[in-house]
């Protein structure tokens, strides 16, 4: 049928910030169903709270509230704009949680708005535990034998009735938040008193374990005419037991027989009838490998994160075509590229989807897999054989690694290798390999890890490829032998005592290049062109190289800490600029989740590792006027160098001014020569020398690494005894590149990100942070306009800008991040020569399109030619950044700000009041903003005086206070009533008892790094995570949270 000329304006409920679990693929779906509905004519308003993504850009929808997404704010929204329809089910578990409480509240009623695509019988179905297993008894699906919990007693009972092992999962959670498996009494109950109290609805569902199945997932589609197709069938490579967002998945199913795939094909087309589900679904199986025994794990009624791989790996917009499908459109209505939506989508190649952890930043964190998602992000990779993809996931994961091979585990002996299979970490797969190349068996592997035969087997080929490199001459049959089956120059050269050139040169002498393929969602079974293109070393070579003059864009890889969606934005408003300026736009990027993989967006699509050989590949095909790099994070400047050694011309900012920039001892020569200060630093390559500047220097200092992300191993270091093994690790991680040590100066901390032509530079504001220095930028609270800084500090702070930006003849955007001391003197900490995570940020607050005139200039354009010189006239509201962090998903992380990033997103908070911004942001962000309850404090020494009159502003507003010995001492001094609480090293847990009980409001807990009271700080703060607790270490934090608790809090007095 016709779309609904019933309907004219549409709200869609985004994701919020990013989180384990809920990450961009619900920025690219919001995205895509935004650009569906404008299409077909409808007013878009759109509700989402990340100011990172596209997602939220003005381009995307009529009208974008950035507002708190809680039943009060979309309420309000729903009031004053009055859509006709709502979708909820593109904003992943937020957007569908939100809807639902819209429909249950009466708001939907009380607007008349209809909500669109999944009605609330059918979600409500999918996703309450008990109504779901209800359902599929009455079609004949078979379900695992559980039953809905509201207690931890009936939780022990239902466990007692089915037997262990059994698994936990809470209702209405995301990322599997709070869900694991146990297989006695014991750690059944401290899993389920958890997960009771992270469901929203304090319910889980205690299920009969089936560990060991093969886990497989259905994409499917249905429309309001009873119309479904299946999208995309998957198979994790890890069985059941670990969360799908942590295994690696491959696309199409590789070994199920054709009785089981249409098998599982008929009963997933089944379910989404029997639910009534009008969009896209993902339904998840359990398979017993030995017989054609499943069950049906679960349902997502909703757009999912295996919704974004699933449309990449098939060319099928899932997102757009729910959309389209919630305004009323049928399958068999909505032209893709090549055929209609009902079709079903042929692969003719595999699809290999890694997870990207980020314990490389969370050493302390438990690697072990289980059901509770702990990847950040991910990476896919297309090839002809599971091998070729294989391998070229793994180089795209930026690890450091080229292959599927860890040296660090070479050194174990066989028997602490097999105890590492067994524990099943995210290492799990590099173990196996090692495991193979050490002969252990095949058939004992598979008893250990139940990963299909066929896997282990593919594993074998490559060891076996791997040991003819070894022993054999490099000729060119071998040579091509190994590209075709994925293998990496940098790998062949390392085996082989060359340079990684020398592969280069030896394949480009023979002929021996990569063609590219194109995924057409049909397999080439229809004729049509889709410029979504991966690399093979086959013959046919299926990319049309177009005369017109290119720029080529590479992204910025995989989501980590550190290096987030805030790229991706930007990456996408190059390609955007590049286009609008007459060149053809070119993308390289390699993860599934974002914008700028949709190939849609940009005039090609190359869906390819980014490293020097796979990036020089295309290059040397397609032959650009140039590369921008400024764009894509540190991953893509990390290339520049190279590229330009290549004979590549890079765009922007050349090599030489990234690594003035970048290159301690060349970066404060310059500033020295524009007497601009900086904090006295030096460079070193040893322990020995480390040790002897920072004594030079004076403690305290901060350490860290060049040429990381995200703040990666930073840390304020006040001693000797501190810095050595901090030192150690450093130096060890990059022996090529030194690690800094500086003066650690206590100041207010700001960041500027600007766009040098050469000329003239171009100031769109400053931003300051909340948290003074100590505290990673991308982890503290970012305000602009600036709150505090007097206007003699701003001048000063725009003059080093612009002296800088022409000083290192930056050409394209560059970030400033600065320290202002006591006594008003501006240092500058360090400058980074490319796009930064606050661009989205400071682009939206400011209304100054960062990314697009970065990009013009770097394509030739000159800052007047775009109208844009000098500072940007600031705004009058107040806009505030406020991070989010998943430290719930990841055990044994400390949650305590540092210099080191641990933040996975960030939200936004707006408003004419800089206390209500800040408000805002806070709710934006998850935390809870309570004005009554308790509040424990346990302060170090040295920040008790400024801790004080906080302490006392929490009891004037009638919180009751708790403390440690010393703390609640200083307290009682100072007049104010404190409860004394045992610490836990005198043998109590009265505190953990207390933060689980539930009456704790918030924790301050601040520390001094290396301190006696470490180990009790980190036990408080992780409890205080687990029960939904928040906690702050730094006391600037604490000071705008009482400002808004002040302004919101009505007091009590007598008449």
């Amino acid at each position: 049928m016709p779309k609904r000329t019933d309907i004219k304006k549409i709200m869609v409920i985004g994701s919020g910030p990013i989180v384990i679990g809920q990450a961009a693929e619900f920025d690219y779906a919001g995205t895509q169903a935004c650009i569906a509905l404008k299409e077909e004519g409808y007013e878009v308003i759109l509700v989402n709270s990340n100011p990172a993504t596209i997602m939220t850009d003005k381009a995307m929808a009529d009208k974008v509230f950035m507002e708190p997404l809680d039943l009060e704010h979309v309420a309000k929204i729903i009031r004053k704009e009055r859509p006709d329809g709502l979708i909820c089910s593109i904003g992943g578990q937020t957007g569908l949680n939100l809807g639902m409480q819209l429909h249950t509240k009466g708001v939907l009623e009380e607007c008349q708005v209809e909500l669109l695509g999944t009605g609330y019988d059918s979600i409500a179905k999918a996703e309450d535990r008990q109504l779901f297993k209800d359902l599929c008894q009455k079609i004949g699906e078979p379900v695992l034998e559980s039953n809905t919990a509201h207690t931890t007693e009936a939780c022990l009972e239902i466990a007692e009735k089915i037997g262990y092992p059994v698994i936990v999962r809470p209702a209405f959670t995301l990322g599997g938040t709070g869900g694991g498996f146990a297989d006695n009494a014991e750690e059944l109950q401290a899993l389920a008193k958890n997960a009771l109290k992270l469901s929203p609805v304090t319910q889980v569902l205690i299920e009969k374990s089936i560990k060991g199945y093969k886990e497989i997932e259905f994409e499917v589609m249905r429309d309001a005419n009873d119309n479904a197709v299946a999208i995309c069938c998957m198979e994790n490579l890890d069985p059941v037991g670990v969360h799908t967002g942590d295994s690696i998945v491959v696309a199409p199913s590789q070994t199920l027989t054709n009785k089981e795939y249409q098998m599982l094909r008929s009963s997933a087309l089944k379910i989404i009838r029997a639910l009534g589900i009008e969009g896209g679904c993902n339904v998840q199986f359990a398979l017993d490998p030995f017989s054609f025994g499943y069950y049906v794990i679960e349902v997502n009624p909703r757009v999912s994160r295996s919704s974004a791989l699933a449309s990449k790996a098939s060319g099928y917009p899932i997102a757009r075509v729910s959309a389209k499908i919630a305004c009323g459109l049928t399958l068999d209505e909505i032209k893709l590229p090549n055929s209609y939506a009902a079709f079903e989508p042929a692969l003719d190649y595999i699809v290999c989807k890694v997870p990207r952890f980020p314990f490389d930043k969370f050493t302390k964190a438990s690697r072990k897999l289980n059901t509770q998602m702990k990847a950040t992000g991910e990476v896919m990779s297309i090839g002809r054989t599971f091998e070729e993809a294989l391998l070229k996931a793994v180089r795209s994961l930026e690890t450091g690694l080229d292959h599927v091979e860890v040296p660090r585990l070479k050194q174990l002996s066989d028997h602490d290798l097999i105890d590492l299979v067994i524990e099943n970490t995210d290492e799990r797969i590099f173990a196996v390999t090692e495991a193979v190349r050490r002969d252990i068996p095949i058939d004992y592997l598979y008893e250990l890890t139940q990963i299909d035969r066929f896997f282990l087997e593919k594993l074998q080929n490559i060891v076996a490829a791997e040991r003819r490199l070894k022993n054999s001459e490099l000729d060119t049959t071998l040579l091509r032998a190994l590209k075709t089956l994925g293998f990496s120059d940098s790998y062949i050269a390392r085996v082989k005592g060359m340079d990684e050139t020398d592969v280069y040169k030896m394949r480009a002498e023979n002929g021996i290049r990569p063609v590219y393929k194109m995924i057409d969602t049909c397999a080439a079974e229809f004729d049509g062109y889709t410029p979504y293109l991966y690399s093979t070393y086959e013959h046919e070579n299926e990319s049309v190289r177009s005369e017109n003059k290119k720029v080529i864009v590479l992204g910025s890889g995989p989501i980590r800490i550190g290096q987030g969606i805030e790229f991706d934005y930007s990456t996408v408003h190059a390609i955007w600029a590049i286009k609008d300026a007459g060149f053809e736009a070119i993308i390289i990027n390699n993860n599934p989740e974002t914008v700028s993989t949709d190939y849609t967006i940009s005039d090609k699509l190359y869906f390819e590792p980014l490293t020097f050989e796979d990036v020089m590949n295309i290059i040397d095909f397609e032959r650009p006027e140039g590369v921008i790099v400024a764009l894509g994070g540190q991953t893509a400047i990390n290339l520049a160098e190279s590229l330009t050694e290549a004979g590549v011309r890079i765009l922007g900012s050349s090599a030489e001014s990234i690594a003035l920039a970048e290159d301690r001892d060349k970066f404060a020569f310059a500033l020295d020569e524009m007497q601009i200060p900086m904090p006295r630093g030096e460079a070193v390559f040893s322990v020995a020398d480390g040790v002897k500047a920072a004594e030079d220097i004076g403690y305290p200092v901060l350490v860290r690494p060049s040429f990381v992300l995200g703040g990666r191993m930073m840390h304020i270091v006040y001693d000797r005894k501190q810095l050595e093994p901090i030192l150690r690790e450093a130096v060890a991680l990059n022996r090529k590149h030194p690690v800094l040590i500086d003066k650690y100066i206590l100041g207010r901390e700001c960041e500027v990100d600007a766009v040098s032509d050469g000329m003239e530079v171009f100031i769109p504001g400053i931003m300051e942070h909340i948290e003074r220095a100590g505290v990673h930028s991308g982890d503290s609270m970012s305000v602009y306009p600036p709150y505090s800084l007097e206007p003699e500090v701003q001048q000063t702070i725009i003059d080093y800008t612009v002296k800088v930006g022409l000083g290192l003849k930056i050409i394209g955007p560059f970030n400033i991040q600065f320290v202002v001391d006591g006594d008003k003197k501006v240092y500058i900490i360090e400058v980074n020569p490319r796009s930064s995570r606050t661009v989205p940020f400071l682009a939206k607050t400011t209304g100054a399109p960062i990314a697009d005139i970065a990009t013009k200039v770097m394509l030739g354009f000159t800052l007047k030619e775009l109208g844009y010189t000098g500072v940007y006239p600031k705004k009058k509201r107040w806009y505030v950044k406020a991070p989010t962090f998943s430290y719930s998903k990841l055990t044994g992380l400390d949650a305590v700000l540092s210099p080191e990033m641990k933040s996975t997103g960030e939200a936004i908070g707006y408003d004419d009041t800089l206390t209500r911004a800040v408000y805002k942001a806070l709710k934006a962000s998850g935390l809870r903003v309570d004005n009554y309850g308790t509040v424990f404090a346990t302060i170090g020494d040295q920040d008790k005086a400024a801790a004080l009159p906080l302490i006392r502003r929490f009891y004037d507003l009638g919180f009751n206070i708790e403390a440690t010995e010393g703390t609640a001492k200083y307290l009682k001094n100072a007049g104010i009533r404190t409860r004394v609480r045992k610490k836990l090293s005198q043998g109590s847990d009265e505190i953990l008892q207390g933060l689980r009980r539930g009456y704790v409001t918030y924790v301050v807990n601040t520390i001094t790094e290396g301190g006696s009271g470490h180990a009790d700080g980190m036990e408080i703060r992780r409890t205080a995570v687990e029960n939904n607790v928040p906690v702050f270490t730094s006391l600037d934090t604490v000071r705008v949270l009482l400002d808004v608790l002040e302004e919101t809090t009505m007091g009590v007095s007598e008449i």
